[in-house]
């Protein structure tokens, strides 16, 4: 029977040998009662809420054309926008980026999305072991009415599909990216707006 030490030594020996299509670890995610019990305390402060109001503000910026802070980037292409939060550019600790991670997920699901999946893969990069979570949620479509003959089709599509991914390196956060995916076939119609998707995140109007 392999001791504890021989299970350690053979899970390191795996991250070394994997990669993100054959991972070391893959695992769907699962919070004990303690983390929840600690996130449920961390929604009640006022760092939740400076973070919506930071990464809102420089998406106003980066619209403007202006430079906003380098801990952030955005994407803005027709079928994919989002954000990047360079965390290991900031002071956050590891619990609070943590339950971000998980806020924004819940906060998605709160606009009539569902989640897709929830997992978590380990792999070796050259440099580095790479711990990637993801949380990945799609709209609960629905039939809308068409007004007028020449519009899209009559699914909407809300956000389009919702991408929240957390990134480590060597257990140390890196990165968080979220990214909304839009629908572009003829049977949805046209999806809202990104500058919506965070008032709605923020819980504020657009």
């Amino acid at each position: 029977m392999a001791s504890f030490w021989d299970k350690i030594t053979a899970l390191f020996d795996a991250a070394e040998q994997s990669t993100p299509q054959a991972p070391a670890v893959h695992e769907m995610i699962e919070r004990d009662a303690e983390e929840l019990a600690a996130y449920e305390r961390w929604k009640r402060t006022a760092a939740r809420q400076r973070l919506f109001d930071w990464i809102t503000e420089q998406y106003a910026q980066f619209l403007a054309g202006r430079q906003n802070d380098h801990s952030v980037s955005f994407l803005d292409t027709a079928s994919s926008k989002g954000f990047v939060v360079h965390f290991s550019e900031t002071q956050y600790r590891r619990d609070e980026i943590n339950h971000f991670f998980h806020y924004l997920k819940e906060r998605v699901l709160a606009l009539n999305y569902r989640t897709q999946i929830s997992d978590r893969r380990v792999f070796s990069r050259r440099d580095w072991v790479e711990t990637q979570e993801r949380h990945y949620l799609k709209p609960r479509t629905r039939q809308q009415r068409k007004t007028a003959p020449l519009e899209r089709g009559g699914l909407d599509q809300k956000f389009g599909n919702i991408t929240v991914e957390l990134e480590l390196r060597d257990d140390v956060p890196w990165n968080l990216r979220l990214r909304a995916t839009t629908y572009q076939d003829a049977l949805y119609g046209e999806p809202e707006t990104f500058r919506a998707l965070l008032a709605a995140l923020a819980g504020t109007t657009d």
